[in-house]
C-alpha cells in the first residue's frame, strides 16, 4: 500500500475527528436528514454546519441532493456507523475501568 492509501484513510478519519462532527454522524445515523433540520438541532449557524457537512461529503463519509431549495444529507456508507460503534465502546470501557478504579480507591 502506498502513501496515497494512508493519506486517504487519514483524510477519512479527520473528517470524523470534530466534535460538530461527531453530533451530525450521531443524528444522521436515524436516516437522511435536511440541513433546515440538523443546524437548529446542533444549535450552531447554517453556514457553520454547511461547512462541516461538505467537508464530510469531499471526504466521501456523507452524500446529498436538492430537493427544491433543500438539501438532504445521509451518511454514505454503512461503515461510518461501525467506526462511530468502536468508538463508543472504546468509550464505555474507559468509564467502566475509571468506574471500577473509583470504587477501589
Amino acid at each position: 500500500m502506498g502513501d496515497r492509501y494512508f493519506e486517504r484513510k487519514s483524510e477519512i478519519l479527520k473528517a470524523m475527528a470534530q466534535p460538530t462532527r461527531l453530533k451530525i454522524l450521531e443524528i444522521l445515523k436515524d436516516g437522511e436528514r435536511c440541513v433546515c433540520d440538523i443546524y437548529p438541532a446542533l444549535e450552531e449557524a447554517q453556514p457553520n454546519v454547511s461547512k462541516h457537512l461538505n467537508l464530510m461529503k469531499r471526504a466521501g463519509i456523507l452524500d446529498s441532493r436538492k430537493e427544491g431549495l433543500r438539501i438532504i444529507y445521509w451518511i454514505k456508507s454503512p461503515e461510518v456507523l461501525e467506526i462511530l460503534e468502536r468508538a463508543e465502546a472504546i468509550l464505555r470501557r474507559e468509564i467502566q475501568e475509571d468506574q471500577r478504579a473509583l470504587r477501589s480507591a
